[in-house]
């Protein structure tokens, strides 16, 4: 079996590898592949390994002998699953293998913004604290949770796992949610809010974690936003186009929202700017939440079982059944 994995760098990094997967076949892996290079990287190759790369009905046209593909992500919307089947592909994904790093950045997100640690610790070294009058020195509100409203947009494993740690400092959760209200409060203690209108209206903080959909798409814009407290905090580590940038932008510098931490936008890497970069209380990481090192490494190993199920015959976490 020839296996081709097209954009290996990001989950292996330099401190993980791809040499397990030689006991499955011949396995060549590319850092990083250009749409136009796709077809040319494939067109032998029995089963392909994606995180970012698209591959749609040409790319598959491009490789007649291609049985397998493996999403190296939970998302799967670079895979035209429907061209996929009619080509009698497997279509796998990596499910929940980021959960507890992915909610661990939104609460580092949020207590950023309430704490300002890091921005009051390069204040202090820059001797601004030795300069001050006071005993204490403060560069911006500090914001206690307790009592404080959590918001969650999606209640799947990241969402539950988020929605545990605002509870953990005492935070009242409310979402927005599939699942029914009694089994919200029965198994997570959780509210269930009456519409997104209710959810947007009381967060102090809200965070999204529901899958890009053409539901979802720009979830938040300038009529959900005007929704919301001028005090309340936007948290983003599910897909950039969740929120549209230029309506989010907007409050901000307008203050009619009061800080925004995302992982993630619409365009990455931004080759051409956002207009979240530089908004005034927004603070932006570069898509790491799920690159804890060992996040990566449950990745890999759901990757190798995956791809190793289905050469058995029994594929496991199949997306286009």
């Amino acid at each position: 079996m020839k296996i081709v994995v097209l954009d290996g760098a990001t989950a292996t990094q330099a401190d993980l590898s791809w040499d397990s997967f030689e006991a499955l076949g011949q396995v060549t892996v590319w850092p990083r592949t250009a749409p136009g290079e796709v077809a040319g990287r494939i067109c032998d190759a029995d089963a392909v390994l994606t995180n970012k790369v698209m591959m749609g009905e040409d790319e598959m046209n491009a490789a007649p002998r291609l049985r397998y593909i493996g999403v190296l992500a939970t998302g799967y919307n670079v895979v035209d699953l429907k061209a996929a089947r009619e080509h009698g592909i497997v279509v796998t994904n990596i499910p929940a293998y980021s959960t507890d790093s992915v909610a661990q950045m939104a609460m580092a997100h949020l207590l950023n913004i309430t704490n300002g640690v890091g921005r009051h610790s390069r204040a202090v070294g820059e001797g601004r604290w030795q300069e001050s009058a006071d005993f204490c020195f403060q560069l911006t509100p500090q914001m206690e949770l307790h009592g404080k409203t959590f918001a969650v947009v999606g209640l799947g494993n990241t969402g539950q796992a988020t929605a545990r740690l605002a509870q953990a400092f005492g935070m009242r959760v409310v979402a927005w949610s599939s699942k029914p209200a009694e089994v919200l409060k029965a198994s997570f203690g959780i509210e269930k809010a009456g519409s997104m209108e209710q959810l947007f209206r009381e967060a102090d903080v809200l965070s999204l974690h529901c899958p890009l959909t053409e539901s979802t798409h720009h979830i938040v814009n300038a009529q959900s936003l005007s929704l919301m407290k001028p005090t309340a905090i936007l948290l983003n580590t599910g897909r950039g186009a969740l929120v549209d940038e230029e309506a989010l932008s907007e409050a901000l510098n307008g203050s009619r929202l009061y800080a925004a931490g995302v992982d993630v936008l619409e365009q990455e890497p931004p080759r051409k700017g956002s207009p979240l970069i530089g908004a005034r209380n927004c603070f932006v990481t570069p898509h790491i939440a799920w690159a804890t090192r060992d996040a990566r490494q449950r990745l890999l190993t759901t990757a190798y079982q995956n791809l190793e199920t289905f050469l058995m015959g029994s594929p496991r976490n199949v997306v286009n059944a």
